[in-house]
């Protein structure tokens, strides 16, 4: 899994005990996309909080579609037990029993699981039992007995699963008992007042990986043509990722049920492959395999089909696996019905991109990561009226035109005197490692970073490999830590196999802005809206003046020629760009190569924000920054926040002398800026005014 991804989630986890220990709101919302690891990032949060909240205990309602209850406890059963989040005790509630005297929740677990429609009108639960439970927990005064008990006073917090589904049975409690609420989905409510707290964007979570993007196909496609594009990406997947893939196709309830069937199904029998067809009722399930499954629950018929290995390769459903079923071998969509619910839709979407191979994804090669990366989707994608799309302007050299060379750093293997073999042995005696749990051993190992967990997988051939190397993590971790920090040493351009420097540039399209505010018009720079708006919204305020800085600073250039008698500033030296002539504009984050690695807690990318060519060719990359408690920095760790700018410093200075391009990183401090400069490898601090002169005289 790829730090970039890890650094996500626990963005969004931090967030989350932060508004939950410093913030007042007892009710907060947390959206993610579907396949950003939902259910992990639950479980992390709760497992930190319980870890400092003893008194807490978590009901987390879940829904009972899908099994998603009963997915989601086995989960956290198995977080517990490898010792991942071994601050969770879960629980699983129901209702398999004959009566209600024989209903009993035990109150000895901190995490309990509950599928919501076992607490619905004049079921066994709904009766008394929950009720009694709750009671006994927070404390809450009751009769028993002829006599009066009082509970164990713990706070319970509700994590209510795929909160845009309604609980009203739920929350006619929440006023006596519940403490905080925490609303979880993909699509939460807006007119349940859910709005998002806490929010991971799809263009992060494909960024970093984590989902996939997006590929779609045309309206006017049949469903041939989506076939014959399955087929090509079977062979792939298969070749390169080693996984059979997926195709699902969504179709419409009641009426149109067997004309559609009878439309789709001899075109998968034609094209020889293996399909089943997946609805609420064992009975009406069928397949074309030899495997028949019809006495079966409609749960196995679901787990015969998500496996990497399974030999089904198309699922054919209504709304069965809308929610709480993970297929991550699913990569193309065909969607026959007409959903009219952008909710359901988004939800159904979602079942096509999860990242099969997010967890080993660093290993896999450019085309393989390509790969399991993109999702083709027939269907009505409904368009989010926050994001804007934008592409390159009438350039058609741009790849040439603005490329730039980047950096990565070298891992510790690549060291050309690191032995690992001997620091091990030098650290291995004849004890054998008794004093330490399996488990503690192995919760410290995935603390590590992802290269000193990657050193250990190539190492290990043995049980007494992995306790040696284990035994060893102290010596290595420093060794690892002393030579990343080097920049000098580590640091150099980004490579392809045959060794020769890649060039970069922005991407032409597939790229988004998110409407927040903070907006300026412009007409000269490299991006144009799709919709023709000449409004350009940024990440924060700072971005924004920078924007605006920039933009002044090209137009008082060109109209002025600055009174030295230049032309224009930013202009192009290709002929073939006579039609447009300022190259600067914003590093949206979707699809952009243009990043530089540095380490701080592990690796990370820097994505600059602004990249800017004059008319001299010099290359000028912007990193804007602010310390201004503002907007998305409110929450950030000021300490941690000075590091990572710091960490950036040292990142570019050497990126400048490696590139030959001229870094920048702007620092707004209340209404002034700190501009510090990076060229050929040597620092300057300059003021506003000053950056202005240097940029224009080529200084």
């Amino acid at each position: 899994m790829l730090q970039e991804a890890i650094d996500l989630q626990d963005r969004a986890i931090n967030e989350l005990i932060y508004l939950t220990r410093e913030n007042k709101l007892n009710n907060i919302t947390f959206k993610a996309p579907t396949g950003s690891g939902k259910t992990f990032m639950m479980a992390k949060f709760m497992n930190e909080i319980l870890g400092s909240d003893s008194d807490v205990i978590f009901l987390v309602s879940t829904l009972s579609k899908g099994d998603l209850a009963g997915q989601n406890y086995k989960k956290f059963i198995e977080y517990s037990e490898i010792g991942l989040f071994r601050n969770l005790k879960p629980y699983l509630i129901n209702s398999e029993v004959s009566d209600e005297e024989n209903l009993y929740i035990p109150s000895n677990y901190n995490v309990y699981v509950l599928p919501r429609d076992l607490y619905k009108k004049n079921t066994l639960l709904m009766r008394g039992p929950m009720e009694s439970f709750l009671r006994d927990v927070t404390g809450k005064l009751r009769f028993e007995n002829g006599e009066v008990k009082i509970g164990n006073g713990n706070s319970i917090y509700v994590i209510k699963d795929e909160c845009h589904q309604a609980t009203n049975n739920l929350d006619s409690l929440s006023k006596d008992y519940f403490s905080k609420i925490f609303n979880f989905s993909a699509t939460p409510k807006l007119s349940r007042g859910q709005v998002p707290d806490v929010w991971i964007k799809n263009e992060e979570a494909v960024s970093v990986k984590l989902i996939k993007e997006i590929v779609e196909g045309n309206e006017n496609d049949n469903l041939k043509i989506a076939v014959d594009k399955f087929k090509e990406i079977k062979k792939e997947y298969i070749e390169k990722l080693g996984i059979n893939p997926c195709m699902i196709i969504q179709i419409s309830n009641k009426d149109k049920v067997k004309e559609e069937l009878d439309e789709i199904i001899p075109i998968l029998n034609r094209n020889d492959l293996k399909w089943i067809y997946i609805v609420n009722e064992s009975k009406y399930c069928d397949t074309n395999d030899m495997f028949k499954v019809k006495k079966l629950p409609v749960h196995k018929w679901k787990d015969y089909a998500k496996e990497n290995t399974s030999t089904i390769d198309v699922v054919i459903f209504k709304l069965t696996i809308s929610e709480g079923w993970d297929i991550p071998r699913a990569c193309l969509l065909y969607q026959k019905r007409d959903v009219k619910s952008t909710q359901l839709n988004e939800q159904v979407i979602g079942r096509v991109r999860r990242n099969p191979r997010l967890t080993d994804f660093e290993t896999l090669s450019d085309d393989a990561m390509k790969l399991a990366t993109r999702a083709y989707v027939w269907a009505d994608i409904e368009k989010d009226s926050s994001i804007k799309g934008v592409e390159i302007k009438n350039i058609k050299n741009i790849e040439s035109e603005m490329s730039v060379k980047t950096t990565r750093l070298k891992g510790l293997k690549d060291k050309k005197d690191f032995n690992l073999e001997k620091i091990i042995n030098d650290n291995t005696t004849e004890e054998v490692l008794t004093s330490k749990s399996i488990f503690d051993i192995y919760k410290n190992l995935n603390k590590q970073v992802s290269d000193i967990k990657n050193m250990c997988n190539d190492y290990v051939n043995s049980a007494d490999d992995w306790f040696h190397f284990n035994d060893s993590i102290v010596e290595i971790k420093s060794l690892y830590n002393k030579y990343i920090c080097d920049y000098d040493k580590n640091m150099v351009l980004t490579a392809d196999e045959n060794g020769k420097d890649v060039l970069v540039s922005l991407p032409k399209n597939s790229s988004y802005m998110r409407v927040q505010g903070n907006e300026i018009g412009i007409r000269d720079w490299i991006w144009k809206n799709i919709d023709g708006d000449i409004d350009f919204s940024f990440d924060s305020e700072a971005e924004k003046k920078w924007a605006e800085i920039l933009k002044d600073l090209v137009s008082k250039t060109c109209d002025a020629g600055y009174e030295r008698g230049r032309e224009r500033i930013i202009k192009s030296s290709n002929p073939l760009m006579e039609d447009f002539e300022y190259l600067w504009g914003k590093n949206y984050l979707t699809n952009s190569e243009i990043k530089y690695e540095y380490y701080l807690n592990g690796r990370h990318f820097s994505y600059p924000d602004f990249i800017m060519k004059d008319s001299y060719d010099n290359i000028h990359i912007f990193e804007v920054k602010s310390l201004n408690k503002s907007g998305a920095h409110s929450n950030v760790d000021d300490e941690e926040y000075k590091n990572k700018v710091i960490e950036l410093k040292k990142c570019y200075k050497k990126a400048s002398e490696l590139t030959g391009n001229i870094f920048y990183l702007p620092l707004l401090d209340g209404k002034r800026w700190y501009i510090t400069r990076y060229k050929n490898g040597y620092e300057d601090n300059l003021s506003e005014e000053q950056f202005r002169d240097k940029l224009v005289l080529n200084q």
